[in-house]
């Protein structure tokens, strides 16, 4: 089934409840500080933070897990890592006939913005953190909180490295001012559309930044939802190797599907206009589609650089 267009758990190894509190699963082998009353006490009461990477990464695979912490009674924080700066998408709105065809949200399927097309695309940038913070309200997020880090990712290998210790000091900032926090991240190393292919370098650069801030300590409470699963692979395939699967109820469902469709709206009115749906448009219509997401731990085998 395509996104409708808007104009104007089964536990695989693990328990719910492990996955909702300080005391289940830890990756990477940390064990959790603290006896098992004090630890489901902390998850109470800290905060649950999910960072989405780009702007869509938060609807397609972990909405359902912001749901699951919000019925829960967790307040939860979602976090844009990068402004998400994309010439790629600026040429689709830049040009007509789209390449979507009859999907497009367009009206007459087209647009010919005239958008700036060269680094940083300020009004990509823009239009597609209106679709981010549409797709927040939907979700009922506690807090939404903005890096505004520029996705240096696909730089040199230099600017990679930069943009890790960039998103590790801004995640130490939130380690501080929220103690007992659980942090909620991209499985970056699983990000890719092709198991072959080298992964979403930025989506890389998050799971690094956790595994460093894991491996000196000061995380200890961390999952990693994987994104790409639902373009790499078909729904039988999707929860290889996951920790655990969880099959999202409809009532969270129907507020997944709303998060999706704030990035196949357009109203410009409201600064919206289907940036998401131009870009990974697969991605958004498979998550429709399949109620379940997919968490993983960090594995013993990591290795954080990019495209390893």
């Amino acid at each position: 089934m395509t996104v409708p267009r808007h104009h104007g758990a089964v536990p695989t190894g693990l328990s719910r409840r492990s996955v909702l509190t300080a005391a289940g699963l830890t990756a990477a082998g940390v064990a959790f500080q603290g006896s098992p009353g004090a630890a489901s006490a902390a998850a109470a009461t800290a905060p649950a933070i999910f960072y989405s990477p780009h702007q869509d990464d938060e609807a397609i695979g972990l909405a359902g897990s912001i749901l699951e912490h919000k019925a829960a009674g967790r307040p939860v924080y979602l976090v844009l890592v990068s402004k998400g700066e994309n010439g790629g998408i600026v040429q689709y709105l830049n040009r007509t006939p789209c390449v979507l065809g009859d999907r497009c949200s367009a009206p007459g399927h087209r647009h010919e913005l005239g958008w700036q097309e060269a680094w940083p695309t300020p009004e990509v940038v823009s239009a597609r953190t209106s679709e981010f913070s549409l797709s927040a309200k939907a979700l009922g997020v506690d807090k939404v909180i903005n890096f505004k880090l520029s996705d240096t990712a696909y730089g040199t290998e230099s600017e990679y490295d930069a943009f890790v210790r960039q998103i590790m000091g801004k995640v130490r900032g939130l380690v501080r001012q929220y103690p007992g926090a659980s942090h909620k991240f991209t499985a970056g190393w699983l990000d890719t559309t092709d198991p072959k292919q080298p992964t979403n370098a930025t989506h890389k650069a998050c799971s690094d930044a956790a595994y460093w801030l894991m491996k000196n300590g000061e995380l200890k409470d961390v999952r990693f939802n994987h994104i790409y699963t639902y373009e790499a692979f078909g729904r039988d395939q999707r929860d290889r190797g996951a920790d655990y699967v969880l099959n999202i109820p409809s009532s969270h469902m129907a507020k997944k599907r709303a998060a999706i469709l704030a990035y196949n709206t357009w109203d410009p009115s409201r600064n919206l206009y289907t940036t998401g749906y131009h870009s990974v448009s697969t991605m958004l219509e498979e998550a429709y589609n399949d109620p379940r997401e997919f968490v993983y731990a960090l594995p013993s085998t990591y290795k954080p650089g990019r495209g390893k």
